[in-house]
């Protein structure tokens, strides 16, 4: 089994989480009790991630997860941008925020993100939005890492297993946060969690991603083929994890599945909970990802500063309204 390769006590993986939630302290912490801590560091430049990286083993001497965007840059934009600038020059304005600018395309910077992360040589290195090429994961494999890709459908971990793969993230359509899709649309890859991972697993060793929140859903994905299971909204309350209070507070508030996919923040299709943000983008097309995403962070981090729920982007499953607030080890523990 894939917690055996890695030497963990069990197989309980924490979701990756960029932008803030997936917290050195939170990725130890799971390692710690047994499970596999993840660091998302798309965001961050080459020296960001070696000092996230050396600061997690700093806690942790167990194995962890390191996660990049393999693709999903836009090389330009073919939007408008007027009618999302008059959304977002009313909202800084509420906020107290300067004029919005509008971002410029840069190029992708996965090839020297991926240099830095391939020289801490972590126990795992996964990706999402796409998948390295053979070469990259060649040099992986000679450096002892194990290597996963995030697939949405069977189509896509078929073709990350023909090019090396040593395991598929089955992330189904209840996972929150960003869809890994990147082959066809993202509509035709909402395919639930369980389906996934039943027909994965006949092919691949599969991690099940997706609206996984307690015992009784580790047993089922476990009892239908899957490794392990990989969760992160049941971990964003935790102590442990860098969401703003905000946003903690409005997952332990939620009585019941408010979610939605939206594209509003970023420019890529997401999970999250609704809000004012998302409402007044309704009927307005985005600008793609990465330029609408920059163009939202002064928004997205003044909001989270100031308490504003409204404005931030609350990634979260469809299992939501069982989140509950306890330190990241005692999680893991009630998982077993």
């Amino acid at each position: 089994m894939l917690a055996g390769k890695l030497g963990l006590e069990n197989p309980i993986f924490l979701a990756p989480m960029g932008g803030g939630p997936g917290t050195p302290e939170l990725a130890a912490a799971v390692s710690n009790a047994g499970g596999l801590g993840a660091l998302a560091v798309s965001y961050l430049t080459p020296d960001e991630i070696t000092r996230t990286i050396r600061a997690t083993r700093a806690l942790t001497s167990k194995p962890i997860n390191v996660n990049l965007f393999a693709g999903g840059y836009a090389t330009s934009v073919d939007v408008p941008p007027e009618p999302v600038m008059d959304v977002m020059r009313a909202v800084h304005r509420e906020l107290g925020l300067s004029e919005p600018v509008l971002p410029k395309l840069a190029p992708g910077p996965f090839p020297d993100q991926f240099e830095a992360v391939l020289a801490e040589r972590p126990e795992v290195f996964s990706f999402t939005f796409g998948m390295p090429g053979r070469d990259m994961i060649r040099r992986m494999h000679e450096h002892g890492i194990t290597v996963v890709g995030t697939a949405t459908t069977v189509v896509e971990a078929r073709t990350m297993m023909e090019a090396g793969m040593d395991a598929i993230a089955a992330q189904g359509a209840e996972a929150g946060a960003h869809r890994g899709t990147f082959i066809g649309s993202f509509e035709e890859a909402m395919v639930p969690t369980l389906e996934l991972v039943r027909a994965i697993a006949s092919f691949a060793t599969v991690i099940a991603s997706g609206g996984i929140m307690d015992r009784t859903d580790v047993r089922q994905m476990l009892a239908n083929g899957a490794a392990a299971v990989q969760m992160g909204t049941a971990f964003l309350p935790c102590p442990e994890s860098g969401a703003s209070e905000s946003w903690k507070q409005a997952l332990l508030s939620a009585g019941s599945d408010t979610t939605v996919i939206t594209r509003a923040f970023s420019g890529r299709a997401a999970r999250g909970l609704q809000n004012e943000f998302i409402k007044r983008m309704t009927g307005i097309e985005p600008l793609p990802f990465p330029v609408q995403n920059t163009l939202t962070r002064t928004m997205r981090s003044a909001a989270a500063k100031l308490g504003k729920a409204g404005f931030q982007s609350l990634w979260a499953g469809q299992g939501v309204a069982r989140c509950r607030a306890v330190p990241a080890a005692e999680l893991v523990r009630s998982l077993l």
